[in-house]
């Protein structure tokens, strides 16, 4: 099943990755809180941070689809732009999802590299799987670290995805799951600041970790 499977192809394309962040410094492994009874729209305090973007990509998702994102805003201006831009991240990827397209401009706007990679092969999944989002995913236990003098940023979240389910495109029927270690995943994102005529932060590198005990509550 497609939800599933996004954790399962993830372990393939991110072990370089896993190498690379170790390098760079590595993330705060500081236990994570309690989900909290966070906005069940498709925005979060941190989504304010690139509003000014006139030229961003539409990155809206299904009506029966939810994206909460229960993040604290860092006081550091560019950490909260790389925090907002990794979460505009995600939502271009079920963006992408949604309008079954893997060559889709959304994550492409926000991600370079290994990123926009995986990115392209989750949407072509579910396109292979002719299913599309539905439900509920939650994000939390945000944090944020500078590398290299501020020249990047070390994005981690926690994700519940245990209310997030495929949808058959053609029959409208939903896969249902219950909730198991497989609905808990860790995401380490390596975020780059714009350059040149970009005004996005950018995703370089994306480590997904499947039943992450450190999100399990």
């Amino acid at each position: 099943m497609a939800r599933r499977a996004l954790t399962t192809t993830a372990a393939a394309l991110t072990a370089a990755a896993a190498l690379l962040l170790t390098g760079c410094g590595g993330s705060d492994k500081s236990s994570s809180d309690d989900i909290k009874g966070a906005d069940t729209g498709s925005g979060s305090p941190s989504a304010s941070a690139s509003t000014s973007d006139a030229g961003a990509p539409d990155i809206s998702v299904p009506s029966d689809f939810h994206l909460v994102f229960d993040f604290d805003v860092p006081s550091d201006a560019k950490q909260a732009s790389a925090l907002s831009d990794a979460q505009n991240y995600i939502r271009a990827l079920k963006h992408g999802i949604s309008k079954q397209d893997p060559n889709d401009p959304a994550y492409q706007y926000y991600s370079t590299g290994q990123a926009a990679q995986y990115s392209k092969s989750q949407i072509q999944a579910w396109v292979k799987g002719h299913w599309t989002v539905t439900g509920t995913d939650k994000y939390y236990d945000a944090n944020v670290t500078s590398l290299s003098g501020g020249k990047r940023e070390l994005v981690t979240f926690c994700r519940n995805q245990a209310k997030s389910y495929s949808k058959e495109i053609k029959s409208g029927k939903i896969l249902y799951t219950g909730e198991n270690a497989d609905s808990y995943v860790k995401y380490q994102l390596l975020m780059y600041p714009p350059t040149g005529s970009a005004k996005a932060w950018k995703a370089s590198l994306v480590e997904v970790k499947g039943k992450a005990k450190e999100c399990q509550k």
